[in-house]
C-alpha cells in the first residue's frame, strides 16, 4: 500500500528540541524488529527510529547495524539497551562501548535500572531516555540523570508491569511527577493518540505494534496480516502467576501457557513454551502458533500496512487536525466530527 502526502510541518515538543528531530513520534525498540531499515525509515521521516543491541548477535553486528542505518540517513537515531538479569548477562559494557564509539548520542534503556551505565553514558554525551512502567520509577530514573522517560501504560506489548494502570492515568500522574520529558507509551497507533498524549502533558508517543505493521518492519507478512485483522481482545496477558507479566498475541500456544500457570504450574512448566528462539520462527516465518509473540492493545486500531515514513506523517497531521478541530470546538466555531 502507498500514500503520497505532503511533508507536514515540525511538532515541536521538550522532547524534538531535546533530541534534535522534527516530530514527537519514537518507534519502540522492539527485539528482532529495531533494525536499520526500520530505524532509519523513521528517522528520514523526522521522527526518532530506534535500533535494538541485542537483536544483534555481537556488539561487532551492532557496529555495523548503525553504519547500515547510517547509509540509510543523517538524521538522529536511538539505540534500545534492554538490561534484564541473566545466568550468563550479554555483554553490556562492550555494546555501550560500541555505541559511544560510533558516535550514537541517544539511547533507551529499559527493563533493569540504567544507574550502572549512566556515568559512563553522561561522560560520553550519551543522553538516556529510559522506559518504565511506573511513575514511581519514573521519578527515580529522573534522580539518576536520565534525560527524559518513556512510560509504558498497561495497553502496551510486551512487560507493562504489576501495577495494571493504563495509560489514560498514568500519563498525567506522569506530567505531575516529572520535569524531564517525557514520552508516553503503550496504545497509541495514530494522531488521535499522539494529540490526545500531548493533551495528558506527554511531550510525545512511543509506538511499538504500529510501526511492528509497516512495510520495512523486518517481520513476515503473515504477522502484519494477523496484527491488521485482529482486534484489542486479540491479546494474552501471561507470566502473571509470576509476577512477570506480559502482553503477547492470542493463539494456542499463549492460551497452554496461561493454563498450565493458571492450574499451578511453574516457569519449568513453560519455558519450552516460550523460548524466545520460537517467538523469533513467528516473526521470520510468519508461523502464527510457532511461540509466543508481543503485540499490544493498540492492535485493534491498526487498519494498514504502510510504510513508516508515512505512518509518522500520517500520525503527525492527524494530530494537527485534532487539535485544530479541538480549537474550534472550544471556540464555539464548531467542532463536529467530519463524516
Amino acid at each position: 500500500m502507498s500514500e503520497a502526502v505532503a511533508a507536514v510541518p515540525r511538532l515541536r515538543t521538550r522532547f524534538t528540541e531535546l533530541l534534535g528531530i522534527e516530530h514527537p513520534v519514537v518507534q519502540g525498540g522492539m527485539m528482532w524488529v529495531g533494525r536499520a531499515e526500520l530505524a532509519a525509515a523513521v528517522s528520514e521521516a523526522g521522527g526518532l527510529g530506534v535500533l535494538t543491541a541485542l537483536t544483534q548477535p555481537t556488539p561487532a553486528d551492532l557496529a555495523r547495524e548503525i553504519e547500515r542505518t547510517r547509509a540509510l540517513t543523517d538524521k538522529p537515531f536511538g539505540i534500545n539497551l534492554t538490561i534484564l538479569p541473566a545466568i550468563t548477562p550479554p555483554p553490556y559494557e562492550e555494546y555501550r562501548r560500541v555505541i559511544v564509539d560510533c558516535g550514537v548520542t541517544i539511547v533507551e534503556t529499559a527493563g533493569s535500572s540504567p544507574a550502572p551505565h549512566m556515568e559512563f553514558f553522561a561522560r560520553h554525551g550519551v543522553r538516556v531516555v529510559h522506559k518504565c512502567t511506573s511513575v514511581r520509577h519514573a521519578v527515580k530514573a529522573e534522580r539518576l540523570g536520565v534525560a527524559a522517560v518513556s512510560i509504558d501504560g498497561f495497553e502496551c506489548a510486551g512487560h507493562p508491569g504489576e501495577d495494571d494502570v493504563p495509560g489514560l492515568v498514568l500519563v498525567p500522574a506522569a506530567a505531575d511527577a516529572l520535569t524531564v520529558p517525557f514520552i508516553a507509551s503503550g496504545g497509541f497507533t495514530d494522531g488521535r493518540g499522539l494529540a490526545a498524549a500531548l493533551a495528558l502533558g506527554a511531550d510525545g508517543v512511543n509506538m511499538g505494534t504500529r510501526f511492528l505493521c509497516s512495510e520495512e518492519a523486518p517481520v513476515a507478512e503473515a504477522v502484519k496480516r494477523r496484527i491488521v485483522e485482529a482486534s484489542e481482545l486479540d491479546t494474552r496477558l501471561v507470566f502473571r502467576e509470576l509476577r512477570n507479566t506480559a502482553r503477547v498475541a492470542r493463539n494456542t500456544v499463549s492460551e497452554e501457557v496461561v493454563r498450565i500457570l493458571a492450574d499451578g504450574g511453574a516457569f519449568a512448566d513453560v519455558r519450552p513454551l516460550v523460548a524466545g528462539a520460537r517467538g523469533r520462527r513467528v516473526f521470520e516465518d510468519g508461523d502464527l502458533e510457532a511461540g509466543i509473540w508481543s503485540v499490544g492493545l493498540s492492535q485493534g486500531l491498526v487498519r494498514d500496512i504502510a510504510p513508516a515514513g508515512l505512518l509518522v506523517e500520517r500520525i503527525v497531521r492527524e494530530a494537527r487536525e485534532v487539535v485544530e478541530r479541538m480549537h474550534r470546538a472550544f471556540a464555539g466555531t464548531g467542532g463536529t466530527r467530519p463524516a
